[in-house]
């Protein structure tokens, strides 16, 4: 009898009898290996030569397990759907889905719809205390929400990085049902759910797979994480390929997010994990798979994935809203405005030239074939500003609001998909820090002195008057980094939020209403710097329209050559200016300062 449901082969499985079917892939357990049921003498388990182990058991879902290796170490499943106790607690089997969905016939969005949003359900209030403000974010005009990581992590904060059991929603933020809830409250709104999975490493602290399935790693690459995972083994790959199914099918998410994918040895796996989840879902359903991927591979788009995160677009404009030159800045700190009207007509501004971070070796693909969808446009997420010492935001570091707003109405209504940072919407000033809640000491000690090893060579944090790096596994950080006015007992200026989140909300507004049913079929047709800071860009939309951003981020007002300045009917259709006057300043031939301005020309 084969396991239910199909197509799944790691984890406990409800069978069709009553009886529960365990598989583990245990191909170096030791010779003890057993299956512990609570209350009931240990079964033992052999590996056969595929390296599974398998017992069909009569017990039903709620029932506690672990596996026992050797004489006295119990581990959970490393495919356990529930935990009891956290990472170093007991497994729980899981029966069928049997949560009342109240949206059963949501088959999602087109991604040129997308807008998304990216939080942390735990900041949220747990999925509860995110459902409840999935109203305001669909009224703002969000239409996808993107968690960051939820499968379980050791203790109760972390970023979700540091998971150690892919399948199991984390007790944390909430029951399964709980998730399940939040995702069918978003459906009701019309809001899309993504969902960030972590495939390029574990956790330091749970993760047990390397003693009893020593190959899942590799011993001869390394990743910043430690030995890479050895996606050559079937067993692994199916391991990660039944994951993304089941968060998309358990759970109903309309995609994911797959992070660091750079950081996964043998990339061409990633082909392979497009097609299998494709080849699962009703061609009816709209699901989004979206790639954060450093190497530039312009060829997955056209290989099963919709889009990748534009760190590239992010980085340029975080120099030219900062004047950050440091780490990775410095290969976007050359001619910006060419890099930043290269990234918005392209996508990427590394297509296979040399990069000066990477000392001299070539980074990317070229891009500039793909449709601007295809790649994800932000201004802050979890890494570009989490990743900072002191997490700080664009709201604190910008040389001048004017300057950050020009930024933000570039972002939202350019043809790229524009993703939000929680909080971004309402100004929020809230660091946003890196946390954890290691309980072993040395390991938070460890985590303490990397992150100050990571940051001594930075400016402010060396030397005689260095600043300490916030410590990431005290409480603190985590409460530091809730976003919202009204969570922070009101600690910001409640008017300076409602501006922020009615700029956002008209931005959003016109991009639903002009932009969005337009996208498909939109390209590029002309882009240029016309200043160090400032840049002109042309895009022919899909019905043939021609949208026009005219964008300054620097202190000062930029002349506009022959041609560049708006004439004829173009000067009659203004869309948006991001301060008064800047329209008006085009017509004279000036761009203004600290200023981005969108034109619409129909088509004939």
């Amino acid at each position: 009898m084969t396991a239910w449901p199909e197509p799944y082969t790691h984890g406990a499985l409800p069978l069709p009898d009553g009886r529960t079917r365990f598989r583990l892939w245990a191909p170096t357990a030791p010779a003890a290996l057993a299956l512990v049921i609570d209350g009931r003498e240990p079964v033992a388990l052999h590996p056969g030569p595929d390296g599974y182990a398998q017992a069909d058991v009569d017990c039903p879902p709620g029932t506690r397990y672990r596996y026992r290796l050797g004489d006295d170490l119990l581990v959970p499943d490393p495919a356990s759907r529930q935990q009891d106790g956290d990472v170093h607690g007991a497994s729980v089997v899981a029966g069928p889905d049997a949560y009342p969905w109240q949206h059963p016939s949501w088959h999602g969005r087109p991604w040129e719809d997308a807008v998304v949003y990216e939080t942390h359900a735990g900041l949220a209030g747990g999925f509860a205390g995110l459902a409840a403000r999935l109203p305001e974010l669909a009224a703002l005009g969000v239409t996808v929400v993107e968690l960051m990581p939820v499968a379980d992590f050791p203790g109760p904060r972390n970023w979700g990085y540091d998971g150690v059991l892919p399948y199991a929603p984390d007790e944390a933020y909430g029951s399964r049902d709980a998730l399940k809830h939040l995702v069918d409250a978003a459906h009701g709104l019309g809001i899309s759910m993504m969902l960030d999975v972590v495939y390029n490493h574990f956790g330091p602290d749970g993760n047990y797979l390397p003693q009893y399935a020593a190959p899942f790693f590799r011993q001869d690459i390394s990743t910043p994480w430690g030995p890479a995972i050895d996606f050559r083994q079937p067993a692994v790959r199916r391991y990660f390929e039944e994951n993304a199914l089941y968060w998309l099918t358990e759970f109903r998410f309309d995609g994911l997010r797959f992070d660091a994918v750079h950081a996964i040895a043998d990339p061409d796996w990633l082909v392979e994990l497009a097609q299998f989840v494709r080849g699962q879902i009703p061609a009816q359903r709209h699901i989004h798979l979206v790639l954060e991927n450093d190497d530039n591979r312009a060829s997955l788009l056209s290989q099963g994935y919709d889009a990748q995160w534009n760190d590239d677009a992010h980085h340029v404009l975080h120099h030219l809203l900062t004047g950050e030159s440091h780490g990775y800045y410095a290969d976007y700190a050359d001619h910006p405005a060419d890099a930043l009207a290269r990234c918005l007509a392209q996508g990427w501004l590394y297509q296979g030239q040399p990069s000066h971070v990477r000392h001299g070796a070539p980074r990317g693909e070229p891009s500039g074939h793909l449709p601007p969808t295809a790649f994800v446009l932000f201004l802050q997420n979890h890494d570009q500003t989490g990743n900072r010492a002191a997490g700080e935001r664009l709201t604190v570091l910008a040389e001048n609001p004017d300057r950050l707003r020009a930024a933000v109405a570039l972002q939202l209504l350019a043809p790229q998909i524009p993703l939000i940072f929680m909080g971004e919407e309402s100004g929020s000033r809230a660091p946003f820090l890196y946390f954890t809640s290691h309980t072993d000491p040395a390991l938070a000690q460890a985590v303490r002195d990397g992150r100050q090893r990571e940051f001594s060579a930075f400016p402010g944090f060396r030397g005689a008057d260095a600043q300490a790096v916030p410590d990431p596994n005290a409480e603190a950080a985590w409460k530091q980094s809730v976003p919202w006015p009204k969570a922070r007992d009101k600690n910001e200026d409640d008017g300076d939020a409602q501006a922020w989140r009615t700029f956002y909300g008209a931005l959003l507004y016109l991009r639903q209403r002009v932009i969005t049913p337009r996208l498909a079929g939109t390209r590029s047709i002309a882009a240029c710097a016309v200043g160090p800071h400032a840049v002109r860009v042309q895009w022919r939309l899909g019905d043939g329209a021609v949208l026009t951003l005219y964008a300054n981020l620097g202190p000062d007002p930029q002349a506009l050559g022959p041609g560049l300045a708006p004439a004829g009917s173009l000067f009659s259709s203004l869309l948006f200016e991001s301060r008064p006057g800047a329209f008006d300043a085009l017509g004279l031939g000036s761009l203004c300062a600290e200023s981005a301005v969108w034109l619409l020309e129909e088509a004939a």
